[in-house]
């Protein structure tokens, strides 16, 4: 088993409670999301960090995709509907194809540009093409912080 790390430090909560369908619905696989905690005192960024060491595969603005030797990807999406922020309240920390380590940053984002628009913050953690319901939600309901374990995997 592998450990995934919590990308963005907040309150976990179920993939049934995140709203967008294709989440809930576990349909590009399990995991849990994060409730983003509001960015440390003085600044107005919020790093995300990769929740495992792998290969970064796809890289968004609002989300990436980070392939663990295992051969298995982690989805990381930032925020609900953000793509259509074309990429406004986001900075890349790494380019496409970087290797990178558990907890190193990989986007930092701006909750406060994500929630003027209307948008929620919401972060889900998805391990890509696993069956529903077959990550473990014991850490649903608990407060993470960021390179703290989420799941195994």
């Amino acid at each position: 088993m592998t450990v995934a790390l919590a990308p963005v430090t907040g309150r976990v909560v179920s993939l049934a409670d995140v709203p967008d369908a294709v989440f809930a619905g576990q349909l590009v696989g399990a995991g849990v999301a994060i409730e983003p905690s509001a960015p440390p005192a003085g600044t107005r960024l919020v790093d995300v960090v990769s929740p495992v060491d792998g290969e970064i595969v796809k890289l968004h603005p609002h989300a990436f995709a980070v392939v663990h030797e295992s051969g298995t990807g982690l989805l990381v999406h930032v925020g609900i509907d953000t793509v259509k922020l074309g990429g406004e309240g986001f900075e890349l920390a790494v380019a496409e194809g970087a290797t990178v380590s558990a907890g190193d940053v990989v986007v930092r984002f701006e909750p406060a540009v994500v929630a003027a628009a209307g948008y929620s913050a919401v972060c889900p953690v998805v391990v890509l093409d696993s069956a529903p319901d077959s990550v473990a939600q014991q850490s649903v309901g608990s407060d993470v912080e960021a390179r703290s374990p989420l799941f195994d995997f």
